[in-house]
């Protein structure tokens, strides 16, 4: 599996903003870690139902498109505050691209509150198969689907 470098996306998208307080409107990503989904379903069914602004923060040189979680709702994996979400599907209009080489496939996921080892602990003992990658140590991991 193609590792990802997440380093520069995630570094911008926490120096972009604080961590909101908890609102009262929470929905859970849990079961799109199984890896089911396409990157386009994921990002925009989180846009339709406002769980996310549907402006990337971010769009990094490989197309992948970061986005921030809206500030109504309280984005969760795992029971991990999610900081941001992020996808690309190769072909797709739908996101922007990027003014470099694109990524060869699907890429989405999200970017959660949690060292690698306690955040793939929870994946695994949920039953999910997503890849756990650090983004900053014991702080940020990125849980990510790729095809």
């Amino acid at each position: 599996m193609k590792k990802l470098l997440l380093v520069p996306l995630i570094s911008a998208v926490v120096m972009s903003g604080g961590i909101c307080a908890t609102s009262a409107f929470g929905r859970t990503l849990d079961e799109q870690f199984a890896c089911k989904s396409s990157a386009h379903s994921f990002i925009a069914n989180l846009i339709n139902d406002q769980s996310i602004d549907p402006t990337p923060i971010r769009v990094e040189a490989d197309s992948v498109n970061a986005f921030r979680p809206s500030h109504t709702t309280d984005l969760t994996a795992y029971g991990l505050r999610v900081r941001a979400v992020f996808g690309y599907q190769p072909g797709d209009p739908f996101f922007k691209p990027g003014n470099g080489k694109t990524s060869s496939g699907p890429v989405y996921g999200a970017v959660v509150f949690g060292s690698t080892d306690s955040v793939e602990a929870l994946v695994r003992k949920a039953g999910g198969h997503a890849e756990i990658q650090q983004v900053i140590p014991l702080i940020l991991s990125a849980i990510v689907c790729e095809a």
